[in-house]
Order: C-alpha cells, then structure tokens, then sequence
C-alpha cells in the first residue's frame, strides 16, 4: 500500500513552499465570450482565517477579474469595524471583504451595499480608488448627455480627493453579517488607537440571506434526528462519556476529528470541552462551551501572576472573554484565543504561539512583535509580574481559587460582578437591556 503525505489545505504563502497548490481551471470570459484562464490558490491571512483567492485572465481581449471567498463556515455572530483615518499609514491598511459586506464614509453620505461588489483583499486607499474609477468611467459621454449630473459628479470626486490626500480625518465603517471581514493593525500585538471592532447577533432575517436556518424552519425530511451525534446537543452527553466525531480543521481545513466531553467544574458550573487534533499540520484546539447560558451579570477577574504557584491556577476562558495585560499593553478580544479551560501558564503560552505563529506577516513590525514576545517569556520564565485581567459580560468564566478554604478570598484574585450595558447585552443577543454598573463581590 503506497502512503501519500497529507499537507493541509490551506497553506500559509513561503518561499520555503515552491509548490503552493494553483489550481487553474479553463472558463468562460464574460467581456469577449473567449475561453480564459481561473487560478484558485488556498491560503491563510495571519489575525484572519482561511481564504480562496480567485484570479481571472482572458489572453483574447485582456480582461482580468480578482475576488477573495472565505474559506470556511460563516462566524457565528456579525462584525462591525469603525476606523477613523487620520494618518497616512491608515491608508494602506490591509482590508478583506466578503461579499456580505457594506461600506459606508458618513463624511460624505456615501454607501456601498452589501452583495454589490464581489469580496477582495485591498487597501483603505483602495476603496476610494475603486469608487474614484467607477465614477470617472463614462463621464466624458455623461457630460454630453447629462451635464447636470455630471457637473455632480466632479464635485463628489474632489470630495473623495479631499479624503484621498487627508486633508480632514474622516470614517470608514464595514458591517458584515457573515462575519468574514477585516481590518488590518499595524499596531498588532497591541490595540489598534483608531479602529475598534464590534460583534453583534444576527437577526432571523439576516440568517436567511446567509441560507442559515432553524430546525424549525426547514422541512421534516431535512430535520436531523435526536440520535445524531452532530446536532451538538448538550443532553446526548452522559458524565465520562467521550462523543467523537468528523469534522474538519480550523486551520488548514483538512478531515480531522474532533473529541467532546461534558466536565463539571467544582465550584462553578457544567461545561462542554471539544478537542480537535490535526493529523496533517498537527494543528490542536482546546475548546469550551458553556453548558447553561448567560449568566445575569457579568463578570470580570483581575489576576496576579507574581510567582511559580500562580502559574498552575486553573482559568476557564470563555469565547466572550476578553483578556489584556495592562504592563505588555496587551489586549485581545474573546474570539482571539476562544473559549479554553487551562491553566494561567497556558493561557501565556497559547498567546505566545498564536504571535509567533502570525510573526512573518507581512505589513506588521515583525521587530517589535519580537520584543513583545520576549517580554512575554520573560513573564513565562518568572522574571516579570504581571496582572491578568479577564472581562466576560455573558459570565461563563471562571478563575480557580487557590485559597485553603474555598470562602475565604484569594488575595491574588480580584472578581467584580456588573450590570452589561445596553451594547453589551446586543452582542449576546440579550433582550433585557441594563444600565452599566460595577459592584464589587
């Protein structure tokens, strides 16, 4: 029996890897109805997820069409992003869009809907410069035709010019229901100081337009039956019972599978713990839902790692938990590392390996990414203090304590409860909307 080494699908673009997989598939040019060329390439954008770039090119009339398709499954929640540009460097921030997405610049009331434009990978600057060439085409005939308009026209254009050659700082603000968009920062691994990212809970409507339905809403042939293992019911999981599973994997996309358990968590609560391992990139995921929902408050944990004993501290990280560390200037939101339960030395280094991992990306300070990493191994070596703060508003996080008796307060902790505020509570999709205040616990 001959073995054929099994790479993953998507691959991330190296010199080291001369043959990067083009597929190249004969089709029709849509400008001159001649036979051209498709290449399909497989990659992975660092701080984003897995794409397939597709290229056209008709040798007959020259026509040539680029388009980027995500390559997984849709988010599970949409994404807005506000970026304010107001220096130059913001200009050549690197932008994926998929279809879904919709662009607006309120400065100058303009819109661009969502599944009007294919997606792409460009730039801020080449978002105006596409509108820019959209407007500029045909307006030798439209002032002809329709001086009016286009007399309009030339003044809209020098606005976009204004925007161009910042001379007023303006918006750029994307929503996607998909939840496959994004801005780069060049700022990575710390926080962008002028663009912030939303997510929010689609509505039924919107998951129709993404052909994402109920179970309720799709036909008695299609309904998946309580014996199914895949229809990720909590219930079918019995105590030390290990469900399996084929899935495939979130970073390369090729068959793997995936191990989930129900765990009880002693002074905290039930939860659900999937493990997937890669047997072709050797790519692993700790994973954790929670077993019940929103808690009533949320909550937040401020916790000191200042020797070897806090290190072995037991956290579970839910994947609407935000993690930062005010001395590295370290901040991260929930989905960036996910929902994890280990321990506060993994937490580190599952931070460190994902830097390392985008270290090469291309537009960021690979330089300063590198003290960065180093300043973090020097917290993981036990040479730097340094306090770990977890904020979750759905409350499905937990810190252990390392207290003797379990109702006396761990000094190394400090947890404070809070009502969500009326954002907050959108993103969970919550309809009981509260003011925002701390309490302390």
């Amino acid at each position: 029996m001959c073995s054929v080494e099994q790479k993953p699908v998507f691959r991330d673009l190296s010199a080291d890897d001369p043959d990067p997989e083009v597929t190249e598939i004969e089709s029709l040019c849509m400008n001159c109805h001649a036979n051209g060329i498709t290449r399909l390439l497989l990659t992975r954008i660092p701080y984003y997820k897995n794409v397939v770039i597709m290229s056209f090119s008709c040798e007959e009339c020259g026509y040539e069409n680029n388009e980027i398709q995500p390559g997984g499954a849709f988010a599970e929640m949409g994404i807005r992003w506000k970026l304010r540009v107001e220096h130059p460097s913001d200009l050549s921030r690197q932008l994926v869009k998929s279809d879904y997405t919709s662009i607006r610049i309120p400065e100058i009331d303009l819109e661009i809907p969502a599944q009007s434009q294919k997606g792409e990978v460009t730039t801020v600057e080449g978002v105006l410069s596409r509108v820019m060439t959209g407007l500029v085409q045909d307006q030798d005939a439209r002032k002809e035709q329709h001086p009016e308009t286009a007399a309009q026209i030339e003044l809209f254009l020098e606005r976009l010019h204004k925007l161009r050659d910042l001379e007023e700082s303006w918006q750029l603000l994307l929503e996607d229901i998909s939840g496959n968009c994004f801005v780069e920062n060049p700022a990575a691994p710390g926080r962008d100081p002028r663009c912030e990212r939303t997510d929010f809970k689609r509505t039924r409507d919107e998951d129709h337009i993404l052909g994402i339905f109920t179970r309720d809403e799709v036909s008695e042939n299609r309904l998946l039956t309580p014996a199914d293992p895949q229809t990720g019911c909590y219930e079918q999981l019995e105590k030390d019972e290990v469900l399996s599973f084929a899935t495939n994997c979130p970073y390369c996309n090729a068959p793997a599978e995936t191990n989930m358990k129900l765990t009880n968590i002693p002074h905290f609560k039930e939860v659900v713990i999937m493990a997937t391992t890669c047997d072709a990139c050797g790519h692993r995921t700790n994973e954790v839902k929670s077993g019940g929902g929103v808690e009533e408050k949320g909550v937040k944990f401020e916790v000191k790692i200042a020797s070897r004993d806090d290190f072995s501290r037991d956290i579970l990280k839910s994947e609407t938990c935000s993690m930062s560390i005010a001395e590295l200037e370290l901040e991260t939101g929930g989905r960036a590392l996910g929902g994890r339960f280990t321990t506060a030395e993994g937490l580190l280094r599952a931070t460190a390996d994902q830097l390392r991992a985008a270290g090469d990306a291309p537009g960021l300070a690979s330089e300063r990414l590198q003290l960065f990493i180093e300043k973090l191994q020097e917290v993981l070596d036990g040479n730097r203090a340094v306090t770990i703060v977890l904020d979750d508003p759905a409350g499905n996080s937990y810190v252990q304590s390392l207290a003797d008796d379990p109702t006396t307060p761990d000094e190394g902790v400090k947890i404070t409860r809070y009502e969500r505020s009326h954002e907050q509570n959108e993103e969970l999709g919550l309809n009981d909307m509260k003011t925002e205040g701390y309490e302390e616990s």
